[in-house]
Parts: structure tokens; C-alpha cells; sequence
């Protein structure tokens, strides 16, 4: 029987036994975004799920939290949960904190990274020409007409959230990543749009114990897209078997 509660701050879903693995979800998401995962997962681990702050039924930030709030936050709660070791599976934004949490915490063990964001990345022309052209309008629109040019992400945030999404996005993690020395496996859409299969080659060149399959037909929720593949690579990955079945 699982159990949600609020600990740390942070709604938390706590199902199964075992080694326990940690799911980290992306932006504007929550942990249900890992429904498929959670599930199957807790017939082999101990599953811990929860929402970021600011996400989901947790509560919402007090004031703009950089990643490193971020993984803080996550600290506190695997302080509470008394872990000693534990694998992590992080998608997207979470793959950010699961990156940085990594670095700091010697508790994390194994990681899985899909559409992982954190790095750099690859600048157009047309990139540089809406920056120029935002740089200028500033001069002539007020905050709330400028806003229209933003993201749509960026667009439904609270002013809060939107500077700390400022925050997050500007962090860049490339240099960081080299340094990651826990086995790590990156699972990537082949498809996805968000963190294009670029940056997944990239993670994996980075971080020198990894591991990348791309699942074909995918998008940004490859762990979606295509939950048998990703779950059954990822249960082979964390369990250190090579032919794990449904």
C-alpha cells in the first residue's frame, strides 16, 4: 500500500520495497507524470515520487528558488525519509537537480536521465535576431504587452515562478556534467523537440560512466511515449540485469 503525505514541504508518494529509486519530474509537471513508472517500478523498489515546490500539491515557492533551492529542497526530504542510497530517475528539469544532486550527495547511486535539460544550448540565427528584436521593443512596450514574446512556458508562471525560471534556464550544467561519476543510462526520444536527441549525445560525451538509448518514434515523454521500452531498460539498468521481463 502506497502512501502521499507532505514531507518537507512536498507532496510525496512513497510505494513499495526495497532499494529505493527516486523520480524527478520535469517543468510545469508533477509526479504523476510518471503514472506508468511508479507503478511498475514499486514491484521491484521502494518508489518515491513527489512535486517540485511550486508544482503539483506541493507548496508554492516563498520566493524564486535557484536550482540549487531546488536541490536543497530535495536534500531536506531525503534527510526525512532517512535514505542511505538510492537510485534516481529524472526527467527533463528534474534531470537538472539530478545532476547537481549528484554532485553534491554521495547517497545517490545510479541516474537515469531522460530529456534531460541542463546544457547549453545550439544558437541560430533566428534565435539572435528575437533577441535583438525583444532588446529593442523594451525601449517602447510596457512588462505586460513584452510578455506576449516570451515562452509559453514562461507565459503561465507567477511572477515568482518566472524569476525563478529565469534563474533555472540560465543555469547551464555542461561543465558541471563532466564531473558526474555515478553510471548513469540516458534514455531519449528519438523525436523529442524540447532537448533535441543533440543535447542527449551530448550528456552522454559528458558524463564518462553513461550509457544512451534513443527510443524511436518518441517525443520529450519518451517515459510516455513508449513506457514498456523505457521501463524495462531502465528495470535492467538499476537491477544490473541484462534480460529483466515483464
Amino acid at each position: 500500500m502506497h502512501i502521499v503525505k507532505v514531507i518537507s514541504g512536498l507532496a510525496t508518494l512513497d510505494k513499495g520495497e526495497g532499494v529505493p529509486v527516486l523520480f524527478l519530474h520535469g517543468y510545469l509537471s508533477s509526479k504523476e507524470s510518471f503514472i506508468f513508472q511508479t507503478e511498475y517500478f514499486s514491484n521491484y523498489f521502494r518508489v518515491i515520487a513527489f512535486d517540485f515546490s511550486g508544482f503539483g500539491e506541493s507548496e508554492p515557492l516563498q520566493y524564486p528558488y535557484s536550482l540549487d533551492d531546488y536541490v536543497s529542497k530535495v536534500r531536506s526530504l531525503i534527510d526525512s525519509l532517512g535514505l542511505d542510497r538510492f537510485h534516481v530517475i529524472a526527467h527533463s528539469f528534474g534531470a537538472r537537480v539530478a545532476i547537481k544532486l549528484a554532485l553534491c550527495d554521495s547517497r545517490v547511486d545510479k541516474l537515469v536521465l531522460t530529456g534531460a535539460a541542463g546544457l547549453k544550448p545550439k544558437r541560430t540565427l533566428t534565435y539572435y535576431y528575437k533577441v535583438y528584436s525583444y532588446k529593442l521593443l523594451k525601449k517602447f512596450l510596457s512588462p505586460k504587452r513584452l510578455e506576449k514574446f516570451g515562452s509559453s512556458e514562461y507565459k503561465t508562471l507567477s511572477p515568482i515562478m518566472k524569476k525563478s525560471y529565469v534563474l533555472i534556464v540560465n543555469e547551464h550544467l555542461d561543465k558541471l556534467a563532466r564531473n558526474v561519476q555515478n553510471e548513469t543510462l540516458i534514455i531519449h526520444g528519438e523525436n523529442d523537440r524540447e532537448t533535441p536527441l543533440y543535447m542527449a549525445k551530448k550528456y552522454k560525451k559528458l558524463i564518462k560512466n553513461s550509457t544512451l538509448k534513443v527510443l524511436k518514434g518518441c517525443g520529450h515523454f519518451a517515459f510516455i511515449d513508449d513506457d514498456f521500452d523505457f521501463n524495462l531498460t531502465a528495470l535492467n539498468f538499476l537491477s544490473g540485469e541484462e534480460d529483466v521481463k515483464f
